[in-house]
């Protein structure tokens, strides 16, 4: 298991053990599942549950079709 160390101040350093404290984790942990957390690359269950939940939704290009022309972009230069 790899470790890293991170440099934090005072206040940032207090609220971490609070918030670990809180969660009854380590604070090792609680970082370590934060950083799982913001890396998760799939929707939760319960939003995937959701797939289809609304058969009478349009698709996105009849959503689309009543939105007119976008405006041209300004040239980058």
């Amino acid at each position: 298991m790899a470790q890293i160390t991170l440099y934090l101040d005072e206040k940032l350093e207090a609220r971490l053990r609070a918030a670990a404290q809180a969660a009854n984790l380590s604070q090792s942990r609680w970082v370590a599942n934060l950083i799982a957390e913001k890396l998760n690359d799939e929707w939760p269950a319960a939003v995937a549950a959701l797939a289809g939940a609304w058969p009478d939704l349009p698709e996105a290009e009849t959503l689309r079709a009543t939105l007119g022309q976008d405006t041209l972009r300004e040239p980058i230069e």
